[in-house]
Parts: C-alpha cells; sequence; structure tokens
C-alpha cells in the first residue's frame, strides 16, 4: 500500500484486504486533505486545450465547466472491465454480473464474505484468473453449487499471510518504505542485493536465477544467462505443480490444475484457501483444455458440449489492461490545434517518457506503461510518475512558465531510446497461453503489455526521468511565460 509511512497506517496483515486498502485509501484523502478539493461521482466528459486562454477547458457530465492550468489523468490499468465476446451472452435471463461490478444485493454479505442469498443458487465463475483466486473461496462457502469454468489454470504460490507485526512498524526509520520498494524492484529485476527486505514469493525466482549464474561463474563456466533463466523458472514451476498435487485429493482433478508453462506467461497468483476449495463436494471444476465456454443460453452455459444449468454467472475476466487513459475513463481530449488524444494515439504513437505529448501543453499522464513503465508493484509505477508531473508542475509555478510543452524532437529522441532498449519478447509470448500480457495470442496489432513499456526496466526509468528533468528539460520543451511576464 502506497504512503504507508506517510500517513501512518499500520496494516492489520501482511497482505490487506481490498476493505483495508480501500480505508488506507480514504486515510490519504483525510491527510492530504483531498477530500475539500474533490469532485466526487462527477465524470468528465471532455478536455478542450484554449490556445487564446492558455487553459484547459474540462467539462463534466454535471454540467460544470472547469478552466485549468495543468491536467493530471491516472485512470489505472485496472478500471476499464473486460466483458467475454461469447456468443449468447444477452440471453441469460438469471443474474450475471463482473466482478468488479458485485451485486450484494443478490449474494448478500459484504467484502468480507457472508454471502448467505446464495444458499439455495447454482453459480458459475467464468475465469480462473487474479479474480477468481480471491472470489472463489467466499463463493464456495454459501453456494448450493459452484462451477469454476476454466480456460487455463494459473500458477498458484503459496501466500502465507499472517498479522502485521506492528512494532516492526514503529520500529524504522525515515525512509524505510521507499528503501522496501526499490529494494524488491531489484530483487524481481534480477539483480544481486546485499539483503530480500521483502522475502515473499515473488522473489524467489530470481534469487534462484543469480545463485545458478553465480555458480557457473564459480566454475568457471561460461554463464547462459537465457538457460540459467529457464531451470531457474522450470524449477518454480515444479514447485508449482507439486503443491497441486499436495493440496487436491483427487489425482486426476489435480492434473487438470497444473499449469504447464512458463511462470511470467501469466500474471503469477498466490493463494492460501483456492485450491483447497476444489475438494469441497459442493465445487465443481469445469476445464475446457483451452477452449473456453462455448455459449451462454438462458438458463446455463455450454461447455465442453455440455450444457450447465446456473442461477447466476459471475465474470471474472479481468479488465482492458494497458488500454489508453482516455479510452478508460471515456472522455476526449483535444489539444493544440484540434487535434486529439484519439488522433495522437492511432498509429505510431509519440510521447516523452510515456507521460507527456507534443501539442499537449500542461498535460501528464500518471499510470502511464505505453511507452512509460510497469512494475510488479504497480504503485511504485505510479509514485514515480506522480512525483515526476509534480516536480515539472512545481517548476513552471517556480519560474513563473504558464504552460511547458513538450517537442516533437524530444518525442523522436524518446522513440529512438526505446527502440535502442527494446527487449523482443514475442518468442516467450507466442509458447505461452493466450492472456493479457501477449494481447491473447495476437502479436501483429500491438506491442504486447511488456512489450510496449521502456526496455530498461522500471528503476533505470526513473534515473532517466530525473535525469531529464534535471538536464534536458529546457531543451526539450517550449515554455510560455505569463501574460504579465511576456508583457
Amino acid at each position: 500500500m502506497p504512503l504507508i509511512e506517510e500517513v501512518g497506517t499500520v496494516p492489520m496483515e501482511r497482505y490487506a484486504t481490498g476493505a483495508e486498502i480501500f480505508e488506507h485509501a480514504k486515510a490519504i484523502g483525510r491527510h492530504f486533505g483531498l477530500y475539500e478539493r474533490s469532485l466526487f461521482q462527477t465524470k468528465v466528459d471532455d478536455m478542450r486545450w484554449d490556445d487564446v486562454a492558455g487553459l484547459w477547458s474540462v467539462a463534466t457530465n454535471r454540467g460544470d465547466r472547469i478552466l485549468a492550468r495543468f491536467v493530471c489523468v491516472s485512470q489505472g490499468p485496472l478500471a476499464k472491465v473486460k466483458l467475454p465476446g461469447i456468443s449468447g451472452i444477452r440471453d441469460f435471463k438469471g443474474r450475471m454480473f463482473h466482478s468488479a461490478r458485485w451485486d450484494y444485493d443478490y449474494t448478500g454479505g459484504s467484502s468480507a464474505g457472508g454471502l448467505t442469498k446464495l444458499a439455495d443458487k447454482r453459480v458459475a465463475v467464468i475465469g480462473t484468473g487474479a479474480t477468481a483466486v480471491q472470489i472463489v473461496p467466499k463463493l464456495a462457502e454459501h453456494a448450493e453449487k459452484l462451477y469454476v469454468i476454466q480456460r487455463t489454470p494459473s500458477a498458484i504460490d503459496v501466500r502465507e499471510n499472517s498479522p502485521a507485526d506492528k512494532a516492526w512498524f514503529s520500529s524504522q526509520a525515515p525512509g524505510w518504505q521507499r528503501k522496501r520498494m526499490e529494494n524488491f524492484l531489484e530483487v524481481v529485476s534480477g539483480r544481486p542485493v546485499a539483503e530480500n527486505l521483502v522475502g515473499d514469493r515473488w522473489g524467489d525466482l530470481w534469487l534462484r536465477f543469480g545463485e545458478l549464474m553465480h555458480q557457473a561463474k564459480g566454475e568457471g563456466a561460461a554463464a547462459d544467462p537465457h538457460a540459467a533463466m529457464q531451470q531457474s523458472d522450470y524449477e518454480k514451476m515444479e514447485a508449482i505443480r507439486a503443491r497441486v498435487a499436495a493440496e487436491i485429493s483427487d489425482p486426476a482433478l489435480a492434473e487438470k490444475l497444473k499449469p504447464w508453462y512458463n511462470f511470467l506467461c501469466k500474471r503469477p497468483l498466490f493463494s492460501d484457501e483456492f485450491l483447497k476449495v476444489f475438494n469441497q463436494p459442493n465445487v465443481e471444476l469445469i476445464d475446457t483444455d483451452g477452449g473456453g465456454v462455448e455459449r451462454i443460453t438462458a438458463d446455463g452455459v455450454v461447455a465442453n458440449g455440455e450444457h450447465i444449468a446456473v442461477d447466476c454467472i459471475v465474470l471474472a475476466t479481468g479488465f482492458d489492461v494497458g488500454a489508453a487513459p482516455h479510452k478508460v475513463g471515456e472522455y476526449r481530449v483535444t489539444g493544440r490545434g484540434g487535434i486529439t488524444l484519439d488522433q495522437k494515439w492511432d498509429g505510431e504513437l509519440r510521447s516523452l517518457h510515456g507521460t507527456q505529448f507534443s501539442g499537449f501543453p500542461n498535460f501528464h499522464i500518471v499510470g502511464g506503461t505505453s511507452q512509460g513503465t510497469t512494475a510488479f508493484n504497480f504503485t511504485h509505477t505510479l509514485l514515480m510518475q506522480a512525483e515526476h508531473a509534480v516536480a515539472i508542475i512545481a517548476g513552471c509555478l517556480a519560474d513563473d512558465v504558464h504552460s511547458c510543452e513538450v517537442t516533437r524532437e524530444a518525442e523522436e529522441r524518446w522513440h529512438a531510446e526505446l527502440e535502442a532498449k527494446h527487449v523482443d519478447h514475442q518468442h516467450f509470448y507466442e509458447e505461452c497461453t493466450p492472456g493479457f500480457l501477449n494481447n491473447e495470442g495476437q502479436f501483429s496489432d500491438k506491442p504486447t503489455y511488456v512489450g510496449g513499456t521502456y526496455g530498461g526496466g522500471p528503476l533505470e526509468y526513473e534515473r532517466v526521468i530525473a535525469h531529464w528533468r534535471q538536464q534536458d528539460m529546457q531543451r526539450d520543451t517550449v515554455v510560455t511565460p505569463r501574460a504579465s511576464d511576456a508583457a
């Protein structure tokens, strides 16, 4: 959770629940006085740069017209729900909802569980990814019958959640959380560290990779990083498959839940409850061997050629990960000269650091992955890009700069840097099962989620943007002084 140190939140558990994260988000709002400055339940419809006024005109669905000197957008990668293109999805007469739009009136209970209204209901969950590992155990507690429909099994490692050590938090020196965040990224980037401060199951793949490289060098052999990574990957996945066999009582069922692909083909998952659920008599896995649901009918789903009658369908089908922020927020952005962000984003996208665009003065994207960066700890991405935007805006205010716009030459230089740092992941993802990380197996229309980011990794990206602010910002931007200064 971001800003724990600044806000003073002490988590209850090592891995916080969604409800606790929400409470922390509200604490952030109170701590920084955001409630007094926020328009809740308000949707932006249109943003338009006014060349004459040198301001953004922002229109909302409540009839507001807000004049803003600076605009930052941050819709996040997990905001636009993704519905499956299954034949007959509109024909279902029972209750259907996406997991991110939970219908508690129908299920009863809350995010903590207690879904007691499902006691006489047959429920189907479509999907076995990051959402399913969280909701399936809760649904299994109360549903009369729960069908979990699997296209591809996920790699589910041990989570080992435990109560947080409150004394540990109070004993930390200032700056501890930033140090911990940076250490985590060092570990999962495969870089040597003196100490693994987080010490969870995210890091052991890369730690094992480092051990194999060190071992090869100690033996005087030429260390092959690709072979070492593949060996550590295989060992990691073997341990995950062994866990499935140990936790599932039916050997035939266990085989269906074993993942056979590389560790990072899909988003790695961690759960202490998910696998055990399949030992319950009211839970049934419908494994489609990669085929997925064939169609939805008025009263159920068809998979493997068989019709399964259900009362409720929960779509655990995730989000449109990596969509452009204006697509997620469903608003129109029009920059200088009437050029829209849609037009800018179409075809050969050019940006600077994935956060700024020529023709769009005083406009910043926070959380931009396309031509920007991403990290397993995504709040770290948000932090570095938010600090980047804040530093630029603060500089404009301090120097009485009314507008600041990056140049096309700067965009071209960044594009060349992206090309130089590009890491070709296509062969790796071609061997993976379909998912959001490889565009569902489609490589021709756009780069993969990871392939479209800066190839030097998030920590190097952070150093690059900090250096740019200190050394190259004046070269790469066109600034307009305040009217009083110009006069």
